[in-house]
């Protein structure tokens, strides 16, 4: 038993979660909600095992009266047919689907619940994060690196939430790639109810992890919990877009805590969501600017990803007005700019617009990240 003044050690003590006892054990403490994550961890190496830790929390010396009454009355059948009615799975500690990278957190958890695809080893998994209020082009950019990243066969990590985090899963999914949705709810609740198609798609094409069991519902708290799991999945994390003190930057906090690449997308001094991501470039973070940056830091070819933001095809006109857009600009001056007629012109940025190549802002237009000028061209 370790000394309780000292750093508990990483990973959990010999044989925990070993036989049917333990593994009932192992199961029923993971859907506690009265014992943090930490605590529980402590706990479990003061007693030296699940089942003893469950016994502990009966008698009262760690634990809520809730976790107790649910202790007293737990059915490990029952709560595992209600993990398969949710078409989920349940892996502890020495599973396959436990990924091994859990055991270095401080609060490793005691189990995940996981959806969809195999969390399998063998793949490269990169975590796009930040702010669930983006300006467009920060939801231009995260969309734009989860495309390049899984054209490249990297699996994205996000956490399943509006704004970066579901840019970041669309992104991987129309590139044809695989992504990771990390909860902070029940492996069953959808949150935001707004993602449920997406969730629904993350499923489908790759997989969904959490550490509550059906039925728990968000909750503001469960949410920087939530966010050692996407560090501890991860080979890097990249902070898009994020104010001060945001959960962004707890994010990226674990990241660094496992000695993992953190990168950042620099943005204007004067935007609030650009504090974390230039906070974090003061500190030794690496800035990228795109998908290439990003692959080249991993040490991976960016020639692996097909580009996904090749614009083959495109109309003459609708080119020459996209070269024409420098700055925001009326449709009369870009008509004029490109030397096209206004009429022409309007039809032509409403199909940029379509193609995502374009928006329009306070009646003039601007290209999208996706259609900026690349490096190097004129």
């Amino acid at each position: 038993m370790p000394d309780s003044r000292a750093p508990l050690p990483h990973g959990f003590p010999d044989g925990f979660g070993e036989g049917p006892r333990e593994a009932d054990a192992v199961l029923v403490l993971r859907c506690l909600l009265g014992i943090t994550p930490r605590d529980l961890f402590a706990l479990i190496w003061r007693v030296g095992g699940a089942s003893a830790a469950c016994t502990a929390i009966l008698q009262g010396s760690a634990g809520s009266d809730h976790d107790r009454a649910f202790l007293a009355g737990a059915d490990p059948g029952a709560i595992r047919d209600r993990i398969g009615a949710a078409g989920a799975r349940f892996a502890a500690p020495g599973d396959p689907e436990y990924w091994p990278a859990f055991l270095r957190l401080a609060d490793p958890p005691v189990g995940i619940f996981v959806r969809g695809q195999p969390l399998a080893d063998g793949h490269d998994r990169v975590a796009l994060v930040g702010s669930r209020r983006p300006t467009p082009t920060g939801r231009e950019v995260a969309t734009h690196l989860a495309r390049g990243l899984a054209a490249a066969g990297v699996v994205v990590v996000s956490g399943g939430a509006v704004g970066i985090d579901a840019a970041a899963h669309r992104g991987a999914l129309d590139a044809g790639g695989s992504t990771v949705a990390v909860l902070g709810s029940g492996i069953d609740v959808d949150y935001p109810p707004s993602n449920g198609r997406l969730l629904r798609a993350v499923e489908q094409g790759g997989t969904i992890v959490g550490e509550y069991a059906p039925g728990v519902p968000a909750e503001p708290f469960r949410f920087p919990a939530r966010n050692r799991l996407i560090a501890a999945l991860s080979r890097g994390i990249v902070v898009v877009q994020g104010a001060s003190r945001s959960g962004t930057r707890i994010t990226a906090e674990h990241a660094l805590e496992l000695g993992l690449d953190v990168f950042a997308v620099p943005g204007s001094v004067t935007d609030p969501l650009a504090e974390t991501p230039l906070d974090m470039i003061r500190e030794g973070a690496t800035m990228i600017r795109d998908a290439d940056d990003l692959l080249l830091d991993l040490g991976i070819d960016p020639q692996r990803a097909t580009d996904p933001d090749a614009l083959p095809g495109l109309p003459a006109v609708q080119r020459s007005l996209l070269e024409a857009l420098a700055a925001p600009m009326l449709p009369d001056a870009v008509a004029r700019a490109a030397g096209v007629p206004v009429s022409d012109a309007i039809s032509a940025l409403v199909e940029l617009e379509l193609r995502g190549l374009v928006r329009g802002v306070g009646g003039r237009y601007e290209r999208t990240f996706r259609a900026a000028p690349q490096r190097g061209s004129s």
